[in-house]
């Protein structure tokens, strides 16, 4: 709800079950606290069922009506076989429709068969699917021996164990079911092991409160592959539109949200990065109890920085546009899934009161905001939000004034011509390119041409040619050297000239 300055307000009381009984109420539970809509949800499935019944009924009395027709036919007309197996004969058929009806309107309840194992017995644990990751085996034999180490000091221990491991063991033969129905069962086991442990420890809310504790951790971690994100919701698509639109919303600044957070100051910065953490780290838990603390950590890293930004304790009017800015920052990886989960499986009572409560409707809140978010939410019109939406304009891009209107037009005309000129190179670079291209491949081509010219002519030419050209190219040098080495005897032989000093005196 809008209020008259600018910002996101919120009224505390439409935080609230709109039945007036006190608690928080959930979106997913039409405004509803869970007790509400449980008892809202009975009374309807009663309705249902009394409905369902008087039709059984009526379908029954038309099968009646339409037998006795048939049987005083039967007796106007010779009988061809003895009477009584003619009667026997529509007594079973009778029977057989009536019963067909009958299971039609009737739910069948599997019971599992159980195993003659010891209470504690840790190993009696059926065997996980073929889907379920190693991972997941070992966090639910670490949560069987953690639940079973805690109640071992607890009177009835034993018993409890007992009904929670067969409990899970049942829920494998649900799997098919729907999610409300899956969230139905769950929830009827947590209230009603709730009241068997109020009356048997009457005084001790408090070990009864860390009992189904226990309990919730221990059940949600065995059936968490089970039961998160089942495949019979939308849970899936709804997390991809959630995650599109958050994407879409990047452009949303502070200042639109009108948050009273001044990320330059240290802290304030370290709070924020510590909120978007913990909302992003909630999806990594198992645990419904476990995502609400990482939800309420969150919110109180929001509450520190409003504090410091403000100097001044942080009032509900500031916390959830903070909180808006922080999932739109984060986009936290399936936020509609863990939404879902945590409210169908979480302990109904954690979620009707405390602060795990508050901080999760407010939660809630700010996805709601998100999805319906729109121009008039953010004080802008249609077509400057719608603008921002499809990208074609930005609120972080310098806007122009009216003193600078000539100089912003001169800057603007820069930038396309800039832009034009970029096109042009891009477009000759793509010319440039495509032309090397086609060199590289005429020089392959000429290169296979000159190879093919080569292996022909070679082919021409035998190689025996080649050893009679080389021969007589061997013996033509041969004989020259014969002859320069007889020219060289030859001199050899002739005596030196006599010199005429010989003959002197």
């Amino acid at each position: 709800m809008m209020s008259q300055r600018r910002g996101i307000h919120v009224d505390q009381s439409e935080l609230l079950c709109k039945k007036g009984c006190g608690f928080y109420g959930n979106r997913a539970w039409q405004g509803l606290c869970s007790k509400c809509w449980r008892e809202v949800n009975q009374r309807e499935k009663q309705r249902q069922i009394q409905e369902d019944w008087a039709l059984a009924e009526r379908l029954q009395r038309e099968e009646e009506e339409a037998y006795a027709s048939r049987h005083q036919k039967a007796q106007s007309q010779p009988a061809i076989t003895p009477f009584n197996k003619f009667e026997e004969r529509k007594t079973k058929e009778k029977s057989s429709k009536v019963n067909t009806v009958t299971k039609f309107f009737t739910p069948s309840i599997k019971t599992p068969p159980k195993k003659d194992a010891g209470p504690f017995d840790a190993q009696s644990t059926p065997s996980p699917s073929s889907s379920a990751s190693r991972q997941s085996t070992l966090d639910s034999d670490r949560a069987a021996r953690e639940f079973i180490d805690f109640l071992k000091p607890v009177k009835s221990g034993r018993e409890i164990f007992k009904q929670c491991r067969a409990f899970t063991e049942s829920m494998v033969y649900k799997r098919d079911m729907g999610a409300d129905e899956l969230s139905e069962s769950v929830q009827d086991f947590y209230q009603n092991l709730s009241e068997r442990l109020q009356n048997q420890f009457k005084g001790s809310s408090e070990l009864v409160e860390k009992v189904m504790d226990e309990v919730e951790k221990y059940m949600m971690t065995r059936l968490y592959t089970e039961v998160f994100c089942p495949e019979t919701t939308d849970d899936e698509k709804k997390d991809l539109t959630i995650q599109k639109r958050i994407r879409d919303l990047h452009w949303v600044t502070i200042a639109m949200l009108c948050v009273p957070v001044d990320e330059e100051i240290p802290e304030v910065s370290d709070s924020v990065v510590k909120a978007i953490t913990d909302i992003i780290e909630m999806d990594s838990k198992q645990v419904p109890k476990d995502k609400l603390a990482c939800i309420t950590r969150c919110s109180k890293h929001i509450f520190n920085a409003i504090k410091v930004s403000k100097k001044e304790a942080a009032s509900a009017d500031d916390f959830l546009p903070t909180l808006i800015y922080i999932v739109l920052k984060a986009n936290p990886p399936r936020l509609q899934s863990n939404i879902q989960y945590i409210t169908r499986f979480c302990n109904p009572s954690r979620l009707m009161t405390g602060e795990d409560g508050y901080y999760f409707t407010n939660l809630c809140c700010a996805v709601a905001f998100i999805e319906k978010l729109d121009g008039q939410s953010l004080n802008m019109s249609s077509e400057e939000f719608e603008l921002y939406m499809s990208g074609q304009t930005s609120p972080h891009w310098p806007q122009p004034t009216a003193a600078s209107s000539s100089s912003g037009t001169a800057a603007l005309t820069h930038v396309h011509n800039s832009l034009d000129l970029l096109t042009g190179l891009g477009e000759r670079q793509e010319r440039v390119i495509e032309k090397a291209r086609q060199l590289e491949s005429d020089l392959i081509d000429w290169t296979d041409e000159v190879e093919q010219k080569v292996q022909s002519a070679l082919e021409s030419f035998p190689i025996e040619t080649q050893n009679t050209t080389a021969n007589a190219a061997s013996a033509t040098a041969s004989s020259s050297l014969s002859a320069i080495d007889s020219e060289n005897i030859e001199n050899e032989q002739l005596p030196p000239p006599l010199q005429p000093q010989m003959f002197a005196g």
